[in-house]
């Protein structure tokens, strides 16, 4: 790897193993690109746009202390790759179908670093606290989302109840 991460890049640190006979350097260099730009060959339409400006990057590659054969893989993406404010794209591309990718035996996203510059493209509530508060006529206490567990096979009965529990 030999890229130096930018202070804009979204920050990914996936725990790989490679199938056997897959060199690690191989495993992230296929981890930045199928999360990125979406393949890890070669394709003809690549030369339709920059790929430059949007591939993710394996920026360093560690080995997992007491684990043979895993590596943790550093993924810088730029944030040109992003739709601003929108964390569901950001994921799907992010963690999407990478998971599925044949060359790894096993991968798990350790860590995100999300910089700032990205961050404050969220616009956030459109409204306070006070607002859903006085809207709710709740106060002095947490307001709780959730789903309730089991989701499925719960009498109406034992839902409501699991309901009331929860406020």
């Amino acid at each position: 790897p030999e890229y130096e991460p930018h202070p804009h890049d979204i920050l990914a640190a996936f725990r790989v193993t490679p199938q056997p006979g897959v060199p690690p350097e191989e495993a992230g260099a296929a981890v930045a690109a199928e999360s990125s730009t979406g393949t890890w060959t070669t394709v003809w339409t690549d030369g339709l746009t920059s790929l430059d400006r949007y591939k993710g990057r394996c920026y360093d590659i560690e080995p997992v202390p007491g684990d043979e054969n895993q590596y943790i893989v550093y993924v810088a993406y730029p944030l040109d790759l992003f739709e601003e404010g929108s964390v569901t794209n950001m994921f799907t591309s992010i963690v999407g179908n990478v998971f599925g990718f044949k060359a790894l035996r096993a991968l798990r996203l350790e860590d995100l670093r999300i910089p700032p510059a990205y961050s404050k493209t969220f616009q956030g509530p459109p409204h306070g606290i006070q607002v859903e508060r006085d809207k709710l006529n709740k106060y002095g206490r947490p307001l709780l989302g959730c789903t309730i567990k089991p989701k499925l096979g719960l009498s109406a009965k034992n839902y409501g109840r699991a309901v009331y529990e929860c406020l």
